[in-house]
């Protein structure tokens, strides 16, 4: 009983210290030595041995992906060419279309590899605009953006994401894995969550609500009116820099997906990767290359970036080793195997319960799937199936709202506040794929 309270409670324990702001790492090690103290684990073996495996082992497996990711979206920032897709992806749609622009403009760049931070930032100035134009409430662009970025593309069969890799070192997959109803799946997110997404925004206009910057976000703007402002009148000229053509922009994201896809079938989905982004980054670099001003602190800042974002999965991966050890842990698995349905129910119960405390999609999969995969393989199930089920489960919950790239997406890019703008980001992004994750886990079953 008392290894299930401290289960638990270390669960919620991490839960509560991310969403109050506490470093990660910090939270992830307190909550790992809850609950050793609670399920009797000596607290030195928890954390030298236990906590240090899962967490170098996940650093081990993972961190070029990290790496290489995101210095391809420190490129592609670099060379503005974030900014040209978006840019070109919103002159086409035009602000009459405003809310699909952004969420085309965000997904284009993230199925193509891209940093999800890298597109927040990129296309937030420009849903801006559009939203202007269109006198469109401000609050959904964070559910604009974070719809666009995660709730289909990261999950989708053919993702460079590693969330669609991590799957593959488990079940011995290819990034394509899923098939047809993996396929399916996603456009049915993208048109559920598309529709939906139009329907409340129209909804609000028709309510009375219009277009006004939150004050944080009106403060970084009078701000840089006032910079660009003081250029001028003391003479000098403001840059707002030349960006790429479009195509040079979309060639390295395409090649990115292409090279994955095919590079897979001779190689492992983990190596196909690493030559993909490879071949984006240095296709990036040579095509814009005249507006890469700063080559070398792109890779450093990449390199940075990379190094933050894979320790802060680690530490969670790390905690999930810990209270595995727990025998708490063990009636938890039972009883998700023990589920009655379909086999994958409890495969894809337990990956998203577990990315939901978590916060983390890549956490959660880091930690569930090497204790469930080789228990569902026994079973003879579909490997490529279980991939896209896990890949497709790891998208739903780990969107509450502690999640890393929601609080920062609301809050540091978009200048709002959750109380405003995250209801519609909870039904794009749990509702409505945690609905479909439970589809395809019937349409696997039965085809």
């Amino acid at each position: 009983m008392l290894g299930m309270i401290g289960l638990i409670g270390s669960l919620a324990l991490l839960m509560f210290l991310t969403m109050r702001g506490v470093n990660i790492i910090i939270g992830a090690i307190i909550s790992a030595v809850v609950v050793a103290i609670s399920g009797g684990i000596n607290l030195e073996v928890a954390l030298t041995e236990h906590y240090m495996t899962g967490f170098t082992g996940y650093f081990a497996n993972w961190f070029l992906i990290f790496l290489l990711g995101a210095i391809f979206g420190k490129i592609m920032e670099g060379t503005k060419a974030a900014d040209s897709i978006a840019k070109w992806v919103t002159d086409k749609l035009g602000a009459g279309r405003a809310v699909f622009a952004v969420v085309a403009a965000a997904a284009i760049m993230t199925y193509g590899g891209v940093s999800l931070f890298v597109v927040g930032f990129s296309v937030y100035p420009i849903a801006v605009s559009l939203f202007r134009r269109a006198n469109l409430p401000h609050r959904f662009i964070p559910a604009a953006l974070v719809f666009g970025s995660i709730s289909f593309t990261m999950t989708a069969p053919g993702s460079p994401e590693i969330q669609n890799l991590i799957p593959t070192q488990f079940f011995g997959t290819k990034p394509t894995a899923g098939g047809l109803i993996g396929v399916l799946m996603a456009l049915l997110i993208m048109t559920v969550g598309g529709l939906y997404l139009g329907r409340m925004v129209r909804k609000a206009t028709s309510n009375g609500e219009f277009f006004s910057l939150p004050s944080q976000s009106q403060k970084r703007e009078d701000e840089k009116n006032e910079k660009e402002q003081a250029a001028k009148e003391n003479g000098g000229k403001v840059d707002n820099g030349a960006l790429p053509p479009v195509i040079l922009a979309l060639l390295p994201l395409i090649s990115v997906i292409a090279i994955l896809n095919i590079m897979a079938n001779f190689m492992s989905s983990t190596g196909a990767a690493l030559i993909s982004l490879s071949s984006g980054i240095f296709l990036g670099s040579v095509l814009m290359a005249k507006f890469l001003k700063h080559f070398w602190d792109a890779l450093a800042q990449g390199a940075q970036d990379a190094l933050v974002a894979a320790a802060n999965t680690c530490a969670v991966v790390g905690f999930g080793s810990v209270a595995a050890q727990v025998n708490a842990f063990d009636s938890v698995v039972d009883a998700l195997l023990s589920i009655p349905g379909p086999p994958m129910l409890g495969l894809a119960i337990a990956v998203t319960l577990i990315c939901g405390i978590t916060g983390s999609a890549s956490g959660g999969l880091g930690i569930a799937l090497p204790i469930l995969a080789p228990i569902y393989m026994a079973q003879g199930i579909d490997p490529g199936a279980m991939h896209r089920v896990s890949a497709l489960a790891s998208g739903g919950l780990d969107s509450l709202p502690h999640n890393g790239y929601v609080v920062t997406t609301i809050r540091a890019i978009s200048g709002e506040t959750h109380k405003r703008a995250y209801g519609p980001i909870f039904i794009l992004s749990v509702i409505i794929p945690t609905i479909i994750m439970f589809l395809a886990v019937i349409l696997y079953s039965i085809f």
